[in-house]
């Protein structure tokens, strides 16, 4: 095996894991679950089934990701932050033929204890708030806090709250700069 699995976790039938993945304490992998390379799973993680994981993702302790959402690569989730996969459950009606899809975009963070409702997308580098509840689709780059989440402004690729000069938002952290288009999207000048 390429990668590492504790002797506590249970990897089903049918699961495919990338070279230099770790996967800790107590997970479950379910069936047909697709995780890249160079992953982290922290202890007492639940994937699947049918769940896709891209390369360099983070996914903190006791986090549960359900069939129908999908991690583009370098996403990361904070610990205890919630997705679910059914707007309206009933435990005494069955409803797996409404599983909604979701996508988290590459680069974005998702922080601790934050809920993502199904059926949306956040976009590239976005970043979520702690205790945040996503209703609707996150913009690439925005920063979005609260319940609903509600965009209070704009992060660089690499995490850092961008500020305003001149029609550019610029990082004062690595120096990286974007542009806002007329469809009002974020859009990289300079970006390492």
């Amino acid at each position: 095996m390429d990668y590492f699995v504790h002797h506590t976790s249970f990897i089903d039938d049918n699961v495919i894991i990338g070279k230099g993945t770790k996967i800790w304490h107590f997970c479950h992998i379910l069936s047909f679950t697709k995780i890249g390379e160079n992953c982290v799973l922290g202890q007492n993680v639940m994937v699947g089934p049918d769940v896709i994981i891209g390369n360099n993702c983070k996914i903190q302790n006791n986090v549960s990701i359900y069939k129908g959402v999908t991690l583009e690569d370098d996403v990361f989730c904070g610990p205890s932050c919630v997705f679910t996969n059914v707007i309206n459950p009933r435990a005494f009606i069955e409803r797996k033929h409404e599983f909604k899809p979701t996508v988290v975009k590459k680069g974005a963070t998702i922080g601790a204890n934050a809920t993502v409702v199904c059926g949306n997308i956040i976009g590239r580098y976005a970043l979520v708030g702690a205790g945040a509840v996503i209703t609707k689709n996150v913009e690439d780059y925005s920063l979005v806090v609260g319940v609903p989440a509600k965009q209070i402004g704009w992060v660089c690729k690499c995490g850092t709250t961008l500020f305003l000069k001149d029609s550019e938002y610029l990082c004062g952290c690595c120096g990286n700069v974007y542009i806002m288009t007329s469809e009002r999207k974020l859009k990289p000048v300079i970006e390492k």
